[in-house]
């Protein structure tokens, strides 16, 4: 079978419904969970929408609005120049690098009935050596997710963060696990959280390892992936694309799963 051959078999099962779209963004609004810095740092902005007309005196056969956001706000995409670790790769942003790293097979992870009773729940080199024996080993530029189920949280930001006296509390990765993969050259890493880290991994050697680790390596991220369920340990492929803001260090997205049916 040639390469044309099994794109448009792939068009023709899109077509069918044997190949499945699956909606991997939250809702992005006023009202959707942002991360929350230290206050001796600058925050990112509540989302603002304007409305600039509504079939109305301002524009009367049309309705639009302007937004105002973050660009590591909702489901978003994390370029290497974002990381202090990253700054320096000229092609590390957002309208810089190829279109090609953006699509790619998805492995995702189950880890939703650890972190069901153990919102700190961190995995490890060995909880993926585990599922590779199970699923077959995660491939040179793929996606690997870790999927929580913790996206339901989502609509409330208090619930999301999850944060106490003692800092916020949420799954993620250590420092070895996101090493190992990164010497296995996936083109990135995603999770169902605010980022791509553990709530506690401001704690962690080095800090932020996700974050560090991925951008240092030219690596990509993805934070607050929604549905992950919907999605086989493999066998999907994952889109996600960022707008194409000029020198941008991320972008909000609407990240999709193309995902066999049966």
């Amino acid at each position: 079978m040639t390469a044309s051959d099994a794109l448009q078999s792939v068009a023709s099962m899109l077509l069918s419904g044997q190949v499945e779209v699956v909606d991997l963004a939250v809702p992005l609004g006023p009202d959707t969970p942002l991360i929350k810095l230290p206050d001796q740092f600058e925050q990112t902005p509540k989302i603002e929408v304007t409305q600039i007309s509504h079939y109305d005196d301002r524009g009367p056969m049309w309705s639009w609005y302007w937004y105002k956001l973050g660009e590591h706000s909702g489901t978003h995409f994390d370029a290497p120049v974002h990381w202090v670790t990253g700054k320096d790769y000229e092609d590390g942003f957002t309208d810089s690098l190829p279109a090609q790293s953006f699509v790619a097979p998805v492995n995702v992870i189950d880890c939703s009935k650890e972190t069901a009773s153990d919102p700190d729940f961190l995995l490890t080199v060995d909880g993926i050596k585990a599922w590779e024996a199970e699923h077959g080993e995660i491939e040179a530029g793929t996606w690997v997710v870790m999927r929580t189920d913790w996206w339901p949280r989502n609509r409330s930001q208090d619930d999301f963060l999850n944060a106490d006296e003692n800092g916020p509390h949420s799954p993620g990765p250590t420092a070895e696990a996101i090493q190992y993969l990164i010497d296995k050259d996936i083109c990135g890493w995603g999770t169902e959280c605010v980022g791509t880290d553990a709530g506690a991994a401001g704690g962690f050697e080095p800090p932020f390892p996700a974050h560090n680790l991925l951008h240092k390596n030219k690596k990509l991220g993805l934070a607050s992936l929604a549905h992950l369920d919907k999605l086989p340990p493999k066998g999907a492929i994952l889109i996600a694309a960022p707008l194409k803001f000029v020198k941008g260090t991320g972008s909000p997205i609407r990240a999709l799963a193309l995902v066999p049916k049966g």
